[in-house]
Protein backbone atom coordinates (compact mmCIF):
# COMPACT_ATOMS: atom_id res chain seq x y z
CA UNK A 1 0.00 0.00 0.00
CA UNK A 2 2.81 2.39 0.89
CA UNK A 3 4.53 1.62 -2.40
CA UNK A 4 1.38 2.55 -4.33
CA UNK A 5 1.02 5.79 -2.40
CA UNK A 6 4.65 6.63 -3.10
CA UNK A 7 4.07 5.96 -6.81
CA UNK A 8 1.08 8.35 -6.80
CA UNK A 9 3.26 11.01 -5.21
CA UNK A 10 5.98 10.49 -7.82
CA UNK A 11 3.48 10.81 -10.68
CA UNK A 12 2.07 13.99 -9.18
CA UNK A 13 5.55 15.52 -8.78
CA UNK A 14 6.85 14.76 -12.31
CA UNK A 15 5.47 17.96 -13.91
CA UNK A 16 7.01 20.07 -11.15
CA UNK A 17 10.39 18.43 -11.59
CA UNK A 18 10.26 19.09 -15.35
CA UNK A 19 9.30 22.73 -14.79
CA UNK A 20 12.04 23.30 -12.20
CA UNK A 21 14.59 21.72 -14.53
CA UNK A 22 13.48 23.99 -17.39
CA UNK A 23 13.52 27.06 -15.14
CA UNK A 24 17.07 26.25 -14.10
CA UNK A 25 18.26 26.20 -17.71
CA UNK A 26 17.96 22.46 -18.21
CA UNK A 27 16.30 20.48 -20.97
CA UNK A 28 13.24 19.47 -18.95
CA UNK A 29 14.53 15.90 -19.03
CA UNK A 30 14.09 15.71 -22.80
CA UNK A 31 11.01 17.90 -23.21
CA UNK A 32 13.11 20.73 -24.68
CA UNK A 33 16.41 19.20 -25.86
CA UNK A 34 18.07 22.56 -26.65
CA UNK A 35 16.80 24.48 -23.61
CA UNK A 36 13.74 26.60 -23.05
CA UNK A 37 14.74 29.46 -25.37
CA UNK A 38 15.04 27.17 -28.40
CA UNK A 39 12.16 24.90 -27.45
CA UNK A 40 9.88 24.00 -30.33
CA UNK A 41 7.42 21.67 -28.69
CA UNK A 42 4.18 20.99 -30.49
CA UNK A 43 0.89 21.77 -28.81
CA UNK A 44 0.14 18.09 -28.41
CA UNK A 45 3.36 17.24 -26.54
CA UNK A 46 2.11 18.74 -23.28
CA UNK A 47 -1.27 17.11 -23.72
CA UNK A 48 0.38 13.75 -24.33
CA UNK A 49 2.39 14.09 -21.13
CA UNK A 50 -0.71 15.15 -19.22
CA UNK A 51 -2.73 12.25 -20.60
CA UNK A 52 -0.05 9.69 -19.72
CA UNK A 53 0.30 11.07 -16.19
CA UNK A 54 -3.47 11.21 -15.60
CA UNK A 55 -4.03 7.67 -16.90
CA UNK A 56 -1.16 6.35 -14.79
CA UNK A 57 -2.47 8.22 -11.76
CA UNK A 58 -5.96 6.75 -12.17
CA UNK A 59 -4.52 3.25 -12.58
CA UNK A 60 -2.54 3.70 -9.37
CA UNK A 61 -5.61 4.98 -7.54
CA UNK A 62 -7.61 1.99 -8.79
CA UNK A 63 -4.87 -0.33 -7.53
CA UNK A 64 -4.96 1.38 -4.13
CA UNK A 65 -8.72 0.88 -4.01
CA UNK A 66 -8.39 -2.83 -4.83
CA UNK A 67 -5.70 -3.33 -2.19
CA UNK A 68 -7.74 -1.44 0.43
CA UNK A 69 -10.81 -3.58 -0.33
CA UNK A 70 -8.71 -6.73 -0.04
CA UNK A 71 -7.33 -5.63 3.32
CA UNK A 72 -10.83 -4.76 4.55
CA UNK A 73 -12.13 -8.17 3.42
CA UNK A 74 -9.32 -10.00 5.22
CA UNK A 75 -9.96 -8.05 8.42
CA UNK A 76 -13.67 -8.86 8.32
CA UNK A 77 -12.86 -12.51 7.76
CA UNK A 78 -10.47 -12.52 10.74
CA UNK A 79 -13.06 -10.83 12.97
CA UNK A 80 -15.66 -13.39 11.96
CA UNK A 81 -13.28 -16.28 12.70
CA UNK A 82 -12.48 -14.79 16.12
CA UNK A 83 -16.17 -14.35 16.92
CA UNK A 84 -16.91 -17.95 15.93
CA UNK A 85 -14.04 -19.18 18.11
CA UNK A 86 -15.30 -17.18 21.08
CA UNK A 87 -18.86 -18.45 20.64
CA UNK A 88 -17.82 -22.09 20.13
CA UNK A 89 -15.50 -21.89 23.16
CA UNK A 90 -18.34 -20.80 25.40
CA UNK A 91 -20.81 -23.39 24.16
Amino acid sequence: MALLLAAVLVVAVVPLVILFNLAGGGTGYGVCPHGLTACEVSYTRGLELLLVLVVFLFLLLAAIRVVARGIRHLRREQELDEAIRRISGRA
